[in-house]
């Protein structure tokens, strides 16, 4: 998992009171305390997240408002290769430049029953169920949209039911433009 899910994740968790700490990032990402640590003061540091480590919880609180901000990625910096990989094929290949949007991932549960196109969608997969179901997590509705559409699997999408009416209605208008 790169530094983007970890701050992402850990964000997260900050938001909904669960108090985590570089211990809990740790674990959860099978990365070094100290790394873990770094990842906190990049948030503080470089972000300007208002953390503020909590003794009686034994990990961080925000002491205030805050949202992750927009930021800007060369196609280099290899935290984000994976997410660009997917961007370059939907964008113009020649730009240099990609703006990543580092905010909580949209999630949805698909019911996959072929496993080559779970094994296909194993970048978003952050969780299975039973049935064939797998929580997904993904940067970009058009994205992963796109993806789906681009496996020509039979994909049922679970849950939210607005991804699902969003599906069906980009479906429509890609049906309505190729007509004779």
């Amino acid at each position: 998992m790169s530094a983007n899910d970890r701050i992402q994740w850990f964000h997260k968790m900050v938001s909904e009171a669960c108090y985590p700490n570089a211990g809990d990032i740790a674990e959860k990402f099978g990365i070094s305390q100290r790394q873990a640590q770094r990842d906190i003061e990049h948030m503080r540091n470089v972000l300007h997240a208002p953390l503020v480590y909590d003794s009686s919880h034994k990990g961080y609180r925000y002491d205030g408002e805050f949202v992750l901000p927009s930021m800007v990625s060369t196609e280099n910096q290899s935290d984000y290769n994976s997410v660009l990989a997917g961007l370059r094929e939907f964008t113009d290949n020649s730009a240099k430049v990609s703006v990543v949007q580092m905010q909580l991932p949209y999630s949805a549960v698909l019911e996959i029953t072929d496993k080559i196109t779970v094994m296909n969608l194993r970048s978003f997969i952050v969780g299975e169920e039973r049935h064939h179901r797998y929580r997904c997590e993904f940067p970009s509705i058009e994205l992963f949209l796109g993806v789906i559409m681009s496996t020509g699997a039979e994909i049922r999408i679970v849950s939210p039911d607005w991804l699902r009416e969003k599906l069906i209605d980009f479906a429509k208008q890609i049906l309505k433009t190729n007509e004779n």
